[in-house]
């Protein structure tokens, strides 16, 4: 076994942590969550516990009783398993990979065997290809703060790229397309997180994976999602030219189909070309309408995505009305997540345009305070481009972030 400089307790205090995508922050304070009254009132403060929990994940210092227990309630495991356990090999390859350990989810025999394959890709069989997918398919969640997704799901691709250049031959195509899918997540993420550089850098290598696997309808979904990665007014006719590429490459199934047609739609609305995003977003919405669609691929199709993406569309057309009356049928819910800021950026920007100043201000608040819990530094990219007019003038001001 690979010697470590921490002792294997304090390596699966941080393990635990990371794979709950918990700060150190975040476990201090969820620590006093899990306090009665008397054992929080001799808790120090948080930056204090902050860095208490650095020096146990260190190993420099051993929590005491009190401590410990807390972090049992917390974890939600017993002490055994966290200061004794007899699943050091477990622990070990989640520390040294960084790739995530959702307790509870498998067995400790898939642990090992997935150890072993990290250790010997030649091992890899379907058992490894299902084990990474669940891992993938539990932080595809919208609620997640999209960094916290990267942070994530990064150590996950670099061990699905070793198998698929490493495995044997019957799982190495399972990787290769699971590779193409990771890095078009993890590209939609950097997007939502407001890094367009480190959204492209992903796309190419979701494109580029998708390719070597070549599938088609991979290909095609890869290119359809990189259209969406663009809503300046940079280069709208890229984005119609990605569109209409991903649809030239394969029959799509409907919601696939329906994506594709989505950017493109907004590559017009860019270009100012009313007619074409118009006959875009109808194309799109009977996509969607159309039944038995089994893709597995990870993103929004819904009718509240739809509308966001419709309304986003009249407000760069310069028809805020429009937009506002798709808006307005279907309010962004209210649940805390990136995609909900960003329609609610879209509403307030739609407001704004629309003239309506104490709508526009009120949205635009609750945008700001949703954008910020969530993450959504798109959404807060938007929030900048808002000029609301002051009370009785015609004149405009920029939202100050």
């Amino acid at each position: 076994m690979v010697d470590i400089d921490v002792p294997i307790w304090a390596a699966r205090l941080r393990v635990l942590r990371r794979g709950r995508l918990w700060s150190r922050r975040e476990l201090g304070k969820r620590l006093a969550d899990v306090a009665d009254e008397a054992s929080r009132a001799q808790l120090p403060t948080l930056e204090t516990l902050t860095g208490m929990i650095r020096l146990w994940e260190a190993g420099e210092t051993r929590p005491d009783e009190q401590q410990a227990e807390l972090l049992c309630r917390a974890f939600d495991v017993d002490e055994a398993e966290l200061f004794v356990g007899d699943a050091a090999g477990t622990t070990l390859w989640h520390y040294l990979t960084g790739i995530p350990l959702l307790s509870g989810r498998f067995t400790a025999e898939e642990e090992e065997r997935a150890g072993r394959a990290i250790e010997a890709p030649h091992r890899a069989d379907d058992g490894t290809v299902s084990y990474f997918k669940a891992i993938l398919d539990a932080y595809t969640r919208p609620e997640i703060r999209p960094a916290d997704v990267i942070n994530a799901l990064r150590p996950v691709f670099a061990g699905i790229e070793e198998f698929h250049r490493d495995a044997s031959s019957p799982v190495r195509q399972a990787f290769l397309l699971l590779a193409a899918e990771n890095a078009e997540l993890i590209s939609r993420m950097h997007h939502e997180a407001g890094d367009p550089d480190g959204a492209l850098t992903w796309s190419d290598e979701a494109i580029r994976d998708a390719r070597e696997a070549a599938d088609t309808l991979l290909m095609a979904y890869t290119l359809a999602q990189r259209g969406g990665l663009a809503d300046t007014a940079g280069d709208p006719g890229r984005l119609v030219d990605l569109a209409v590429a991903a649809r030239e490459r394969t029959h799509l199934p409907p919601q696939v189909d329906a994506l594709s047609r989505h950017h493109e739609a907004q590559g017009h609305a860019l270009a100012g070309d009313l007619d074409m995003c118009r006959r875009r977003l109808e194309e799109s919405a009977q996509s969607l309408a159309e039944p038995g669609d089994d893709t597995h691929y990870r993103f929004d199709c819904s009718t509240e995505a739809h509308n966001t993406l419709c309304a986003g569309c009249l407000v760069d057309l310069g028809h805020a009305m429009g937009a506002i009356e798709i808006l307005e049928q279907e309010p962004p819910k209210a649940r805390s997540s990136y995609a909900a800021a960003y329609a609610l950026a879209r509403m307030a920007h739609a407001y704004a345009d629309a003239h309506e100043r104490e709508r526009s201000v009120e949205t635009a608040q609750q945008a700001l305070v949703l954008a910020r819990q969530t993450g959504a530094l798109r959404a807060m990219r938007e929030l900048a481009r808002v000029h609301i007019p002051p009370q009785g003038a015609r004149h405009r001001r920029r939202i100050l972030l």
